[in-house]
C-alpha cells in the first residue's frame, strides 16, 4: 500500500492512533519501518498527511498523525459496469478506485450470470475493503459512490436519464465505427458490458437514453483491462 488507511476507530487520541492486523502486518513486512519513521497516512473519507512511528511491535504500531493534506480530485466520471465474474469482481472495484472514477454502478445484463448476484464478494463489507485497496493503492481518501443495479430494463428506462445528466454518455461495444476519444475533460457516463459484451437490445437501450457506442480496437480485453485502457484514453 502507497497509503494506510486510517478509520475513526484507530484514534486513541485526537492525533494518534492504534493499528494491527492487515495495516501492521504491511508496514513490518513490506515498508520495515521502525519507530521515527514517517508514513503517507489518510483519513477514509477524510484528509491526508504523515504518521510518525512512535512504537512498533508485532502485536501494535502506534503513530502520531498530521492530517494536512486534501485528497487528490477524482474523475468526473459514472462507470455503469455489467457485475463482473466474482473473482474478477475485486480486481474491477480496486482498479476503478484507484483509477479516480467518482461513481460506480453495477449492473445486471444479460450475459451477467444469476449465480453472480447471490456471491458472497457483494456483502457491503468486501465492497468496501476492495474500494479501500484501491484508495491505498493510489494514494486517495475517498471512496468512489457504489450501487448495484439488479433490474437493467426499468434502471435504464427510469433512472439512468436523470444519472447520465450533463455528461458525455458512451458505451463501449467491440465494433463500432467510432472509436473511443482521447484526452477529454468533460464529465462522462462510461457503460463497460460483461465478458461477451452486450446483447444488441442492451445497446440499443443505452442509444435510446443518449449513448454513444465506441470502439477501443480489434482486441478483445478482459473488464479490468478494458476499464483500464478507457479511463486511459478518456483522460
Amino acid at each position: 500500500m502507497n497509503l494506510i488507511m486510517l478509520f475513526e476507530e484507530d484514534f486513541f487520541a485526537p492525533d494518534r492512533v492504534r493499528l494491527e492486523g492487515r495495516r501492521l502486518a504491511h508496514v513490518l513486512g513490506v515498508h520495515g519501518a521502525a519507530p521515527g519513521d514517517s508514513l503517507a497516512v489518510g483519513v477514509l473519507n477524510g484528509r491526508m498527511g504523515r504518521g510518525t512511528v512512535t512504537h512498533l511491535d508485532p502485536s501494535a504500531l502506534e503513530m502520531d498523525v498530521r492530517l494536512d493534506q486534501d485528497p487528490p480530485e477524482k474523475l468526473p466520471l459514472t462507470l455503469l459496469l455489467a457485475l463482473p465474474r466474482p473473482k474478477v469482481l475485486n480486481r474491477a472495484l480496486a482498479a476503478a478506485t484507484s483509477l479516480g472514477v467518482a461513481r460506480i454502478v453495477l449492473i445486471n445484463a444479460w450475459k451477467v450470470e444469476k449465480s453472480y448476484w447471490k456471491s458472497p464478494r457483494l456483502n457491503p463489507e468486501n465492497l468496501q475493503q476492495q474500494r479501500v485497496l484501491g484508495l491505498e493503492q493510489a494514494k486517495d481518501t475517498i471512496l468512489p459512490e457504489l450501487s448495484l443495479v439488479r433490474f437493467f430494463r426499468s434502471f435504464v428506462e427510469d433512472e439512468l436519464p436523470a444519472l447520465v445528466g450533463n455528461t458525455l454518455p458512451l458505451v463501449a461495444h467491440p465494433g463500432s465505427p467510432e472509436p473511443c476519444p482521447r484526452g477529454l475533460s468533460r464529465p462522462i457516463t462510461l457503460a463497460i458490458g460483461p465478458e461477451g459484451g452486450w446483447v444488441d437490445a442492451e445497446v440499443k437501450s443505452l442509444i435510446d437514453c443518449g449513448f454513444r457506442p465506441v470502439d477501443l480496437g480489434p482486441r478483445i480485453l478482459r473488464v479490468e483491462t478494458a476499464l483500464a485502457s478507457l479511463v486511459g484514453r478518456l483522460y
